[in-house]
């Protein structure tokens, strides 16, 4: 009787063992084709939750800034498109889901505009700053000039 091997494209137990909980950074390189090849793009975000522990359909959200705007990604942790995850930083978290963090971003956008405004409002406000003009000065006539124009 032959005994078959079941092979995976992803190391099962490195992705189990992998030390990654809510609130860490983490380096993702996705393998994405692009006609007859395979492009790797990275994408380094923070962690705002991890779900359904290390089971097959085990899945985590990376939330990074791109060009001022929040993207999200959620990656299924045994997925053959990931090539690595690697953690950058740890930090402690007092919650399992950081999902507020998204509130807490738009937050501090509106504050830093309502800042700004405020800002250009005060300049606005200010008096603004008299130059003494000099009056325009007439041109004097040279009277050859006047003469030679009349011949």
């Amino acid at each position: 009787m032959k005994t078959y091997v079941k092979t995976s494209p992803v190391n099962m137990e490195e992705r189990k063992k992998l030390d990654m909980r809510a609130g860490d950074t983490v380096r993702v390189t996705v393998k994405i084709p692009e006609k007859d090849k395979v492009r790797l793009q990275a994408f380094e975000g923070l962690v705002l939750a991890r779900k359904h522990g290390t089971e097959a359909g085990a899945t985590f959200t990376v939330r990074k800034v791109a060009s001022g705007v929040g993207v999200e990604r959620i990656f299924p942790l045994y997925s053959p498109a990931i090539e690595s995850i690697k953690v950058v930083k740890h930090t402690k978290a007092r919650r399992a889901k950081l999902y507020y963090i998204r509130d807490k971003a738009a937050r501090e956008i509106r504050r830093k505009m309502r800042s700004g405004r405020v800002a250009h409002e005060m300049v606005l406000d200010e008096e603004p700053i008299e130059e003494e003009i000099p009056e325009p000065v007439e041109a004097e006539v040279m009277p050859e000039a006047v003469e030679e124009t009349k011949e």
